[in-house]
């Protein structure tokens, strides 16, 4: 199908060149098998349970319900998925942190190229593996109440269960990641998190046909919002400040080359959707670590620990008593991530050099320190502004649920 020079594409022509490219549709259906292999595995429960004790136990938890959205209804099914992604996504945080703090992590990441990056995926990946092996350890210990024949050997099977699914779980995430489309990591957060939305769309619309117009009135607000969101996301992500740079004149043999004016675009927002997803994770650790240290200890060690678990679980609950400490805690992560995810993509200084030895340079202002000192207060601004945006969006869900008792967008944010 030939596409017109003098208009942009219709959303048919685009679809169907994508149907035709044969890169691009084998990395699509990888995609999409891996992604249904995934699902699958939430299914395949965890052997030894007694279902009927473990469901009607979960009913009175707390904890379920925000566990559920990352593991897209696996720890309430405690099926081999039930950690989900969620090691490897903290693994990743504590990663990125050490190399912050450790000048040897810095060099391989910055200075070793690909080679570097290899090394540092592979430590993130023992990392994985050891925080997989002790939310294992915590959970068998934890579902040993509803065990069918309790003992060591049911926690050795559990455990062994859990930490392969974990690990097969992290596995497809980087085979998406390089074979299909897209991060591999924020594409399994984001179908477990739909996998729990026809739920929760089947109570907004029988919220709606059973209530009054006042209902309905609150269904429509919601949907607006949703709407108004996904064109918010877009237009940032999409958004960039360019800084305008030139080149100087060169003379090559007898031609002279004028100067040459080009830009240099910076995106709102460089970290993507990670600082949510790494505010989340850190958000959700007391209630994964009270849920697993919960059980028939109340005089045992660490029934204090469980304690404090549970009040800061308490605290941190976007439904709870406190929703303003949910909301804070929240937006300063979302905060901290963002500056800390953009430090790591852009140095300013290096970018300063490069344009140094491009011989090219930003008007009005000297290369050099100059040059890296204005570019990192204008990528601190644009890093402030792309924060604020992701703050709103994770914040936004909270507030509708809250104004208008519809739980459409609970677990969105």
């Amino acid at each position: 199908m030939t596409v017109s020079r003098d208009k942009a594409p219709t959303a048919q022509e685009t679809f169907m060149q994508m149907a035709q490219a044969a890169g691009l549709r084998g990395r699509l259906l990888v995609t999409v098998g891996l992604l249904i292999l995934a699902r699958l595995g939430v299914f395949l429960p965890v052997p030894g349970i007694d279902r009927a004790r473990f469901s009607a136990e979960l009913q009175n938890s707390p904890f379920v319900g925000l566990l559920d959205f990352f593991s897209g209804g696996g720890f309430s099914a405690l099926g081999i998925f039930a950690l989900g992604i969620l090691p490897y996504i903290n693994a990743s945080i504590i990663l990125q942190l050490l190399t912050a703090a450790i000048p040897a992590l810095e060099n391989l990441q910055k200075n070793e190229g690909e080679a570097g990056r290899r090394k540092i995926g592979q430590i993130t990946r023992y990392v994985a593996l050891g925080w997989s092996v002790i939310q294992s350890i915590g959970l068998s210990l934890w579902a040993q109440r509803f065990a069918v024949e309790p003992g060591a050997f049911f926690v050795f099977e559990t455990v062994l269960a859990l930490t392969a699914g974990s690990m097969f779980v992290m596995w497809l995430s980087e085979l998406i990641t390089e074979r299909g489309i897209g991060n591999g990591a924020s594409l399994l957060i984001f179908v477990n998190i739909v996998a729990v939305l026809p739920r929760t769309l089947g109570q907004t619309i029988e919220l709606a046909q059973t209530g009054g117009r006042e209902t309905v009135g609150k269904v429509i607000v919601l949907l607006l919002v949703f709407l108004v969101m996904i064109v918010g996301i877009v237009f940032v992500q999409e958004g960039s400040r360019r800084i305008p740079i030139i080149t100087a004149r060169r003379q090559v043999g007898k031609r002279l080359y004028r100067e040459r004016k080009n830009y240099l675009p910076l995106r709102l927002n460089q970290g993507g959707v990670m600082p949510i997803i790494f505010a989340s994770a850190v958000l959700i650790l007391p209630t994964s670590l009270a849920g697993i240290t919960s059980g028939d200890n109340s005089n045992g060690l660490l029934a204090p620990i469980n304690q404090v678990l549970i009040q800061i679980a308490n605290y941190l609950n976007p439904n709870g008593q406190t929703p303003w400490v949910y909301v804070a805690v929240y937006l300063v992560l979302i905060l901290f991530f963002s500056y800390f995810y953009a430090s790591l993509i852009i140095n300013p200084v290096d970018m300063s050099q490069n344009l140094k030895k491009m011989g090219a340079s930003i008007p009005g202002i000297r290369p050099g320190r100059a040059t890296s000192e204005y570019i990192e207060r204008v990528l601190n601004r644009l890093t402030l502004l792309g924060a604020i945006f992701l703050g709103l969006v994770a914040v936004v869900p909270t507030a509708v649920e809250s104004a208008t008792g519809v739980t459409t967008f609970r677990g969105l944010g």
